[in-house]
C-alpha cells in the first residue's frame, strides 16, 4: 500500500465519509422490515449509500492519474488532466441535487410538492440543455447549472419553513427534537455557504489555486454534516430521547 494511495484514501475527510455510511448500513439494517419501506428511511440511505460511492469514485480517479486523463482527453480536457470535475458534474451537482429535490419534497404538504415537480423538471431540462449545448461542458466547472439547481433548492427549503410555520401541529412541536427541521436547515446552510465555492471557481483556479482549496474544505465540512444528519434520521426510532415522531408527513 502505497503512500498516496492512504494519503486519498484514508485523509480524515474519506474516513469520516466511510465511517458515516457503516453507521448508516448499521442502523438500517436494525429498523424493521415496515421501517425500511418508507421513504422517510430509505431516501436518507440512498443518498448515503450514492455519496459513499460517488467519494471513492472520486478518490480513485485522483488515484489513478492515467486513467483519469484518459477520461479528461475523451471528453476534451487536456489541460487539465488531474481535474475529476466529468464526475463531480454527473454525481454531486446534478444526481445528489436530484435526490435531494425528492428529499424536501419528502417533508413538503401535499398542496407544495407539485412546486418540487416542476422545479425538478426545470432543473433536469436546462442542465441537460446546458452541459450537452456545450454552454458548460461535463469536463469543465458548471456554475450555472449549480446556480440554477441551488437556487431551486433553497426556494424548496424556504418552502418547507413557510409550512412549518403555517402548520399548528409543528408550531406545538419542539423543532429541535425534529429530524425534518435539522435536515433542511443543513441544506438550506450548504447550498448558501457553497454558492461562492461553485460560482467564483473557475476564477479561483486560474488566478488563486490555493484559495479555491481552502474554500472547497467548506464544502467538506458540510458534507459531512449532512450526512451525519442522514445517519440519525435512519437512527431516530432507536434514539427516542433525542428525536420526536414528525407531527405530519413523517413516520409514524
Amino acid at each position: 500500500m502505497n503512500s498516496r494511495f492512504v494519503q486519498i484514501f484514508f485523509s480524515e475527510y474519506m474516513i469520516f465519509i466511510d465511517v458515516l455510511t457503516l453507521l448508516g448500513v448499521y442502523f438500517f439494517i436494525r429498523l424493521s422490515q415496515d421501517q425500511r419501506g418508507q421513504l422517510y428511511f430509505w431516501l436518507p440511505f440512498l443518498i448515503l449509500i450514492f455519496t459513499f460511492l460517488y467519494e471513492n469514485a472520486s478518490a480513485y480517479t485522483l488515484y489513478d492519474f492515467e486513467f483519469n486523463k484518459a477520461v479528461n482527453a475523451y471528453f476534451g480536457n487536456t489541460e487539465f488532466p488531474m481535474f475529476n470535475l466529468w464526475l463531480n458534474n454527473v454525481a454531486h451537482l446534478q444526481i445528489i441535487t436530484i435526490l435531494y429535490f425528492f428529499l424536501i419534497k419528502s417533508w413538503l404538504a401535499p398542496s407544495k410538492k407539485k412546486y418540487m415537480n416542476w422545479m425538478l423538471i426545470g432543473f433536469v431540462v436546462s442542465s441537460q440543455f446546458i452541459q450537452f449545448s456545450g454552454i458548460e461542458p461535463i469536463q469543465w466547472f458548471q456554475p450555472i447549472i449549480f446556480s440554477i439547481g441551488a437556487n431551486m433548492i433553497l426556494v424548496g427549503s424556504g418552502l418547507y419553513f413557510i409550512g412549518f410555520m403555517a402548520n399548528d401541529l409543528y408550531l406545538n412541536s419542539n423543532p429541535l427534537k425534529l429530524v425534518s427541521f435539522w435536515q433542511m436547515t443543513f441544506i438550506l446552510f450548504t447550498y448558501s455557504l457553497t454558492y461562492i465555492h461553485y460560482v467564483a471557481m473557475p476564477f479561483l483556479v486560474t488566478y488563486n489555486y490555493e484559495l479555491g482549496r481552502s474554500i472547497s474544505e467548506i464544502n467538506h465540512v458540510m458534507n459531512v454534516l449532512n450526512l451525519a444528519i442522514l445517519v440519525l434520521t435512519i437512527a431516530a426510532p432507536m434514539l427516542p430521547r433525542l428525536f420526536e415522531r414528525e407531527p405530519a408527513y413523517g413516520y409514524c
